[in-house]
């Protein structure tokens, strides 16, 4: 009888845990996934931040959207018009065993213009501002030290205006901007190449 009965028990839990995987994947979470962090940055046009991210080693996901504004799921000409407080954002979902959160950081001060209040390169307007959007106190001290760490390096003779906020929601973008530099490759090499962005990198960090 007390054979009969840990034998049900044990059938009962394994039958439970099988329900629970199930579910899991019918709402299309990938177990595996569950150490992954998010780090979200602002650093102009979004087209322009997807590429190098998308090709940083650990990165597994990006998305690019709208974040740091007070109108909720706003859209694209939303955003554009500048009313929205929004900031044109990419979230990147990575493996911090693989790739450190300061690591990210380092990515993202060589591709933006830290210098340039309330826009980036011939992108103007508040939607084009550079921040980085924290989503724990480490990352806050990380991103803090990191731009002190930039402010002292005297690579730059203006202030470093970046700003550091706390992540609020963010709005994924239209899916026709998502991996734009893949999908409209000549209009979006025409955009980057004219931008002035590759210009002032290649001026501030080198050609390499």
């Amino acid at each position: 009888m007390k054979l009969f009965s840990l034998i049900t028990s044990i059938s009962l839990i394994l039958f439970v845990g099988l329900r629970f995987i199930e579910s899991v994947k019918a709402q299309g979470v990938n177990m595996k996934d569950t150490h992954l962090e998010t780090a979200t940055f602002a650093g102009g046009c979004f087209w322009c931040m997807q590429p190098f991210f998308d090709n940083t080693k650990g990165v597994k996901k990006t998305t690019v959207g709208y974040t740091g504004g007070h109108v909720i799921n706003p859209g694209y000409e939303d955003v554009s018009s500048g009313t929205t407080g929004h900031a044109e954002s990419i979230q990147v979902e990575f493996d911090p065993k693989e790739v450190s959160y300061a690591k990210l950081l380092d990515i993202y001060w060589h591709n933006i213009d830290p210098t340039q209040l309330n826009g980036q390169f011939v992108d103007e307007g508040t939607q084009y501002r550079t921040v980085i959007f924290y989503h724990s106190d480490e990352q806050k001290r990380i991103a803090e030290a990191s731009k002190q760490a930039l402010a002292a390096s005297g690579r730059f003779d203006k202030p470093i205006v970046t700003a550091i906020e706390p992540a609020s929601t963010f709005y994924p973008a239209e899916d026709y901007h998502q991996k734009y530099y893949l999908k409209k490759t000549f209009q979006y090499n025409m955009y980057h190449d004219n931008s002035g962005r590759q210009d002032y990198e290649d001026k501030t960090w080198g050609k390499n």
